[in-house]
């Protein structure tokens, strides 16, 4: 048996024309889909040639049409779609595998992901228990590991890291046994830093001033009120004995 040749698509070489054939389009004549054409050139009596250097731009390099990005996109959309059609299970075990490498995730970011793409929520709801049972999913060590990260490099204090987690959709189970990991010690620890890091760019400033937005700092960050103003207060006082003590003439 010899093998079929079968001739390149007429809009070989030209990407709009591709995507115009992909979403069903008017299929582009031969005249429109040769390079010439394409790239903006022509020969012969009548035709345009191309132009290069200041205000010209070639074909090969031209900025694309709102049309085209849309028709670009509605292609890839539907690529995806006949993707997961052809075979549901095998993209969406694909799509978890992808999005957990590296990183991970809680269940129900990886469900938005799984809807985002099209996958159906019963083969998902499979899938994803079936990840929760290996262990591949689990959102109470994602929010320990979160917990603990957060904390030391953002200084979050566990108010700000129950709203981070909520969102994430970890349930308050899971949630107040991470946030178990941060005792008042380690709060005022961080509120401490966070506050000498930006004294150092306040120096100068009224004390009331100082106070209050360290304070307000503070409380984005997740802190009560009482902690915060009292870490405040005793910073100031530590810089002002600084003060003092670099004033003071020696004896």
């Amino acid at each position: 048996m010899t093998s079929e040749s079968r001739p390149a698509p007429d809009w070989v070489g030209d990407v709009g024309l591709g995507v115009r054939a992909w979403v069903g389009e008017t299929p582009p004549t031969p005249a429109e889909a040769s390079p010439e054409r394409s790239a903006g050139t022509g020969s012969g009596k009548g035709g345009r040639s191309g132009r290069s250097g200041k205000g010209g731009r070639s074909g090969k390099g031209r900025t694309r049409t709102w049309e085209e990005r849309e028709a670009a996109r509605l292609a890839r959309e539907e690529a995806a779609a006949a993707e997961v059609e052809a075979d549901p299970e095998a993209v969406a075990r694909k799509i978890l595998l992808d999005t957990l490498t590296g990183q991970a995730r809680t269940r129900q970011e990886l469900a938005d992901k799984l809807a985002k793409r099209g996958v159906p929520d019963d083969l998902a709801a499979g899938l994803l228990d079936r990840f929760t049972e290996v262990g591949l999913i689990d959102d109470g060590a994602f929010a320990r590991q979160w917990v603990e990260s957060r904390h030391r490099s953002r200084g979050l204090a566990p108010r700000a890291l129950a709203q981070e987690l909520r969102r994430k959709g970890v349930d308050d189970e899971d949630t107040k046994l991470a946030l178990e990991q941060i005792d008042e010690a380690d709060q005022r620890h961080a509120a401490r830093e966070l506050v000498d890091k930006k004294l150092r760019s306040m120096r100068g400033l009224d004390t009331q001033v100082a106070t209050r937005r360290l304070a307000g700092m503070l409380a984005r960050k997740g802190y009560s009120a009482g902690l915060a103003f009292s870490v405040v207060r005793e910073a100031l006082r530590d810089r002002h004995d600084e003060v003092d003590d670099l004033d003071a003439p020696d004896v």
